[in-house]
């Protein structure tokens, strides 16, 4: 079986890599009250993307044409589709915007940046999406784009791609280009506060996945590294807090644990959790973050074993294991058997309830081991593995 791996000497020696990042990060409680003052730097025509749920949007923006902008509105329900990217290009053409603002989870965000990644251009939403498209680069600079996330999970607000989901094709794919990088990302902790348990946990997987995935990765390099060498340890011991009861310290912490996540895989790219993911979310329709958790535990057995076999194990799954097993109380040497169960107890749901009998798990398992995420795990899973990977999760 080909087995692609670098040692840790190699990665802690490299000397040359990129990173790419938001124009501006602001990070902290309190944060978003500078919303309003940084939208209306660049421009006064603003296209707001949002959920229908969240009434502090609504003062956000009553607030914004007070001072006299003319706001135009997009509601997003669930993860963005074709048909919703071609509607919010029309709102966006006919109020001419001169920036996007987006203020809600990552598929709230992810539907922002793909407007203004696509509304100075004239080509269709296909012509541009990977995958199931023509992949083709942006041909024109985005509009502005300001970033407000109120999860903790996906890091989509310093992300440089757009996860668009094809229903017709049965897929989730992406618009990639690095000026999709938003121009200000305010990452606020308290628009976290209360979030539902069950959202919390999933998004939260997502964003503890987002850490260990390009720490492992075959283009870590040693600014990711040290991103997620901080966050790994937080997000696990947050993540379980937050598991048991409210708690604004372990919010705080996920929304860096997030943010440190977004930072890593626009540079260092994620994996066969990943990779595994977009083809079943498209699939199945599943919350993203509950399919990557449930995936996480099985994935990581998998490449540990496939490097075993190649060599020896990275000493960086060794610190993962360690990491991770210390903030959930779990025995490091077995943390991700026991994942399963413990999800199982935090009563996060398995996959079963959108899978049938009738899913053909080997065509999926086709079609993920040549998704992009799948480019950057740290070994090549064979399709065998990889529905063995999927049963398990089920």
């Amino acid at each position: 079986m080909e087995t692609r791996r670098r040692s840790d000497h190699e990665l802690l020696s490299q000397t040359a890599f990129s990173f790419l990042t938001a124009g501006r990060i602001e990070f902290g409680r309190g944060v978003s009250d500078q919303t309003v003052q940084i939208t209306l730097c660049f421009g006064r025509r603003i296209l707001l993307v949002r959920g229908r749920s969240v009434a502090r949007v609504d003062a956000l923006r009553d607030e914004l044409r007070a001072l006299g902008a003319d706001v135009a509105e997009i509601f997003s329900s669930g993860e963005p589709t074709v048909q919703a990217l071609d509607a919010g290009l029309t709102a966006g053409c006919e109020l001419r915007a001169d920036a996007v603002l987006a203020v809600g989870g990552g598929a709230v965000i992810d539907l922002g940046k793909a407007i203004a990644a696509l509304l100075p251009g004239d080509g269709a939403v296909m012509d541009h999406l990977e995958g199931v498209g023509g992949a083709r680069p942006l041909i024109a600079d985005p509009l502005p784009m300001i970033a407000v996330p109120t999860t903790s999970g996906t890091g989509a607000e310093v992300t440089k791609n757009a996860v668009i989901t094809v229903p017709e094709a049965g897929r989730k794919v992406s618009l990639r280009d690095p000026r999709m990088l938003p121009d200000v990302a305010l990452v606020d902790p308290a628009l976290t506060d209360h979030t539902p348990r069950a959202q919390t946990l999933a998004s939260g997987l997502d964003a503890l996945t987002q850490v260990i995935e390009p720490y492992v990765s075959s283009r870590a390099n040693p600014l990711t590294d040290a991103l997620c060498r901080a966050a790994i340890p937080k997000g696990a011991r947050a993540l379980a807090r937050l598991a048991a009861a409210e708690c604004p310290h372990a919010r705080d912490d996920m929304a860096f644990v997030s943010l440190a996540g977004g930072l890593a895989l626009a540079n260092a790219g994620l994996g066969a959790v990943h990779g595994l993911a977009g083809v079943l979310g498209g699939r199945l329709g599943a919350p993203h973050g509950l399919i990557c958790g449930r995936l996480l535990g099985p994935v990581m057995v998998a490449n540990a074993a496939s490097l075993r076999a190649a060599g020896g194990a990275s000493k960086r799954f060794q610190n993962v294991a360690e990491w991770v097993g210390q903030g959930f109380d779990l025995a490091p040497d077995s943390v991700f058997d026991q994942m399963p169960e413990l999800l199982d107890r935090w009563q996060v749901q398995r996959l079963s309830q959108w899978l049938s009998a009738e899913t053909d798990l080997t065509q999926i398992a086709e079609e993920a081991a040549g998704a992009s995420s799948m480019k950057a795990n740290p070994c090549v899973l064979p399709v065998s593995e990889l529905v063995e990977i999927m049963r398990q999760a089920i």
